[in-house]
């Protein structure tokens, strides 16, 4: 009888808006624009897409293509989608 397995989701697992800001953070200070971007679709997957996408003024496609793994989305469209997910981005020294 072959084992019955499900996909793992992170978005199913990012429920509070503190999950969804520590996930964040962990995928900026990583430095690595590939892992921020797939960050940021998880979180919007988990807020909702289309609702994400609308509130960052973006069509839904749109938001997809930008994180997608060949995106490259502008400054204005990370700013926009942090907005519309209610976060911000603070700087500070590194090391600290």
């Amino acid at each position: 009888m072959p084992l019955e397995t499900i996909a793992y989701d992170s978005a199913n697992y990012l429920t509070s808006e503190e999950a969804q800001a520590e996930y964040l953070s962990q995928a900026f200070e990583s430095g690595d624009d590939a892992i921020i971007r797939k960050s940021l679709a998880t979180v919007a997957r988990a807020r909702g897409m289309a609702e994400t996408a609308k509130d960052a003024s973006l069509s839904r496609q749109g938001l997809y293509k930008s994180l997608s793994t060949q995106g490259d989305p502008k400054l204005s469209t990370l700013l926009g989608v942090l907005k519309a997910l209610g976060m911000q981005v603070v700087i500070q020294p590194v090391g600290q």
